[in-house]
């Protein structure tokens, strides 16, 4: 799409929420909620999780939907073009700016890890590993991770499929590809937690899940939950004011904003029912990273009917959801390139994928030859950090926060509220709890966050 083209909208509202729910609910909804929720005590994170949901994520999703059908599809331009309209300054493109270069790093490092369930899909597919118990599995696991030719190979295989699915344009790909791999999530991901349902410790889970301890309640699991609603609605990273860019202007955005929200909660619920009556039905600690999906979850499989089976099923759920999410991550830049330089989507999708795949090089050497390397070692906090660990804070934890916390400031406090009142919901009430929350509770949650990772 080249500027002054006519902006391609959704074909209908249906293939808009498979897409933004394919660009929300991916492998962080799907394996770092349940870890997260594990380590802060279940019931309780879980409530104010997704109550951090609907009073914050919801008004910025919102927000980043008008952003981007208001300003168009150039998502660094788009938010200085609407401040300009209500005679601001059009420096707010910082907003836009932010998002493009965090979702940008984020995808030099989300791909590295695509890579690794996609490797996981061909062995479990092949057999080479579903027979494997939790030592073998681990061995499996650090040895892909040593060695740099083979995480290279499968990045290059993500990040491939990724650019042929976002190449081919907003219908014949990124729709389409969201048409087949979100029902297929889901009937993978509810297929599988009632398979654990049955075979685990569904009391335990379930309980653990459900009952609420206010004791519990601290700063900490406070800001672990609304850091998590923040990182799986994708707040900040610019890809709803892409997706928004295509909108039509009778969609109700306050309503889409929902769908998107509702996704990431009930997949995080499903993933939640998938792996607690598991690992508690093995006494296994649920509170763990990326081990938890490449090497805890397959070795409980191993002993369980049907293992082989479950976990291909497992890692194609997770290859779905890389995918889902992945495919957005590169409509940012891809648009700024279709409109600055008249580049065709190919063309521009490409260019932004090569440079991606250059920039998580670093990433794949920093789990092997470059480990020992720690550019920021003479603090204290980044003492062990590796170059992967440097880019996915600074993305995560500076960028996101800060691009959010300028789209509430700009939507709540800058914009002209009687041009942004219908793009804010069709009804008073509505309107008048969103700009609330833009104008107070978002930014001071988005502020403890930036806070607490600082």
């Amino acid at each position: 799409m080249n500027a002054g083209a006519p902006v391609e909208t959704w074909s209908s509202n249906l293939a808009f929420y498979l897409s933004v729910a394919g660009a929300a609910v991916g492998l962080g909804t799907l394996w770092r909620f349940p870890f997260l929720a594990g380590q802060h005590g279940g019931g309780l994170f879980v409530l104010v999780f997704i109550a951090a949901c609907l009073v914050i994520a919801v008004p910025l999703v919102t927000a980043e939907f008008m952003i981007g059908r208001r300003g168009g599809p150039n998502v660094p331009l788009a938010a200085g073009r609407i401040a300009a309209a209500s005679g601001r300054s059009p420096r707010w493109a910082a907003i836009g700016v932010l998002g493009t270069l965090a979702i940008f790093l984020i995808m030099s490092y989300y791909t590295v890890i695509g890579g690794w369930v996609l490797s996981y899909v061909a062995a479990y597919t092949t057999g080479a590993a579903s027979g494997l118990d939790q030592a073998g599995l681990a061995t499996r696991f650090q040895a892909l991770l040593a060695d740099p030719w083979r995480l290279l190979f499968w990045h290059s295989a993500f990040m491939g499929t990724t650019v042929l699915i976002s190449a081919a344009g907003l219908h014949r790909g990124i729709e389409l590809g969201n048409k087949i791999m979100m029902p297929g999530l889901f009937g993978i991901l509810l297929a599988l937690a009632i398979y654990a349902l049955d075979q685990g410790d569904a009391g335990r889970a379930i309980a653990f899940l459900t009952q609420v301890d206010f004791s519990q309640l601290s700063g900490g699991l406070v800001l672990a939950a609304v850091g998590q609603a923040f990182f799986a609605t994708g707040v900040g990273m610019a890809i709803m004011i892409a997706y928004g860019s295509h909108v039509p202007a009778t969609t109700s955005l306050p309503k889409s904003a929902a769908v998107v929200v509702s996704s990431i909660i009930l997949a995080s619920v499903l993933s939640s029912l998938l792996i607690f009556p598991l690992v508690f039905g093995s006494g296994v600690d649920p509170a763990q990273g990326p081990q938890l999906a490449f090497i805890v979850l397959p070795s409980i499989f191993v002993g369980m009917p049907g293992g082989a089976v479950v976990g291909t099923l497992f890692f194609i759920l997770l290859a779905f959801a890389a995918l889902s999410s992945a495919i957005a991550g590169l409509d940012p830049a891809g648009a700024w390139l279709m409109e600055k330089f008249r580049l065709r989507r190919a063309a521009a999708i490409s260019i932004v994928a090569f440079a991606a795949w250059l920039a998580g090089i670093a990433t794949v050497l920093s789990f092997n030859h470059w480990s020992g390397f720690h550019p920021l070692g003479a603090f204290e906090r980044f003492r062990t950090a590796t170059l992967f660990d440097l880019t996915d804070f600074f993305a995560s934890n500076i960028l996101l926060p800060a691009g959010a916390l300028l789209t509430s400031l700009l939507v709540g406090w800058r914009l002209d509220q009687q041009a942004v009142a219908t793009d804010l919901g069709r009804h008073a009430g509505v309107r008048l709890v969103l700009l609330r929350l833009l104008e107070y509770l978002c930014p001071l949650g988005i502020i403890a966050v930036l806070a607490g990772a600082i």
